[in-house]
């Protein structure tokens, strides 16, 4: 089925390539979780169907992945294949094909769209400011930053260790609306940095445009196959080519899917949702999805650096390969093993004052997935 949906894409991909030289758009990609922007429906349709043939050896708890399995017992939903991803190292073969990473200092530029309340961006601005905060209480997430920061560029230089927090813009009166295909969010970034009254800088080798959206904002297959994705932004559209990442707030839309495991779908019985560590479901569960984007944006900006896979266009990445992992022992909907505040909250970082629940990534050192609160290692 893999060499069939490349084939075929490949295909697509060659038309398209002609219509990108006529409008100067660069090419797109499927990542595994995040369907390519190409300029035809067609193609964008097919990568899709070939994503979900074919999804990656993370989890989470998607319906459409369990139907009609001959295995959808409560033990295989629990558990999955392995009670041990973050050992299954035989299979991955992670490459680095000579393009660029984020070897500057990295300054996350945050784009607010919709209504989010002071409590919300509190939390999401506390994390974004652990990356960084060396003197966190261990496990931090500092210390998971540390894995991201081992893979390096052509010229044998690592990712920065200095993430800061940039200017941020907001749109509280959805200026674009409130439905968005993948291809039509950048419209927001362009109007991020084009804006007439404070727009946000442009940076493209150490920026990171982070566009997070309310809860009441839909994106194109947001809680169908997605929960956030990463790429570039097109000349043609936004006028520059800049690394950027999108997460949505899944709360009242599909929050046993996107902020797992804070809250658990209903169709997996028995399974019990454990407390968020600070207190937002929503915004917990967009808490561990923008760490696998950043951290897939650090590797992985242009498309063209750190993945693995025959093929760019269906790269699977450092953190897909440990999606649902957040603990020794992780594997299918069980988290592995975490920590319990006094207040029954589960985390397994802090950083800022704050604890979180964050999924690990690729160790390309140690060839498995890891974390700083790792017990056996």
């Amino acid at each position: 089925m893999a060499s069939l949906c490349l084939s075929v894409y490949k295909e697509l991909r060659n038309n398209a390539f002609q219509f990108s030289q006529q409008t100067n758009m660069r090419r797109g990609f499927l990542r595994s979780r995040c369907p390519a922007l190409l300029p035809f429906a067609a193609a964008s349709l097919f990568l899709l169907l070939c994503l979900i043939a074919n999804p990656v050896a993370g989890w989470r708890p998607w319906l459409n992945q369990q139907a009609n399995n001959a295995a959808n017992t409560t033990a295989y939903l629990e558990f999955g294949g392995s009670k041990k991803y973050e050992g299954s190292s035989n299979l991955v073969h992670l490459k680095y094909h000579m393009g660029p990473v984020l070897t500057n200092n990295i300054t996350i530029h945050t784009i607010w769209y919709g209504r989010w309340q002071r409590s919300q961006k509190r939390i999401i601005r506390g994390f974004l400011n652990s990356f960084s905060d060396v003197h966190a209480k261990h496990p931090s997430v500092a210390g998971w930053w540390k894995t991201v920061r081992l893979y390096t560029d052509q010229t044998g230089a690592n990712i920065s260790h200095n993430v800061r927090l940039g200017e941020e813009k907001n749109d509280r009166f959805y200026s674009h609306g409130k439905t968005f295909t993948r291809l039509s969010l950048q419209s927001i970034i362009k109007s991020a940095v084009t804006s007439k009254t404070r727009p946000l800088p442009i940076n493209p080798k150490g920026g990171l445009y982070l566009l997070l959206t309310s809860n009441d904002v839909q994106v194109q297959d947001f809680c169908s196959s997605i929960c956030g994705f990463h790429y570039f932004t097109f000349p043609s559209i936004v006028g520059y080519t800049l690394p950027f990442a999108w997460v949505g707030n899944s709360a009242t839309q599909c929050s046993g899917y996107c902020a797992y495991p804070f809250a658990v779908p209903s169709y997996i019985p028995g399974l019990k949702p454990v407390r968020s560590p600070n207190g937002d479901v929503g915004v917990d569960g967009m808490i561990s999805v923008m760490a696998h984007e950043i951290a897939e944006v650090a590797t992985n900006p242009l498309a063209n650096a750190w993945y693995a896979g025959p093929d760019s266009s269906f790269p699977t990445e450092v953190a897909d390969l440990c999606e649902g992992i957040y603990g020794t022992g992780g594997g299918g909907s069980y988290t592995g093993q975490t920590l319990e505040g006094e207040d029954g909250a589960a985390y397994n970082m802090n950083g800022g004052g704050r604890r979180f629940l964050v999924q690990w990534v690729w160790n390309p050192v140690l060839n498995y997935c890891s974390g700083p609160n790792a017990l056996d290692q």
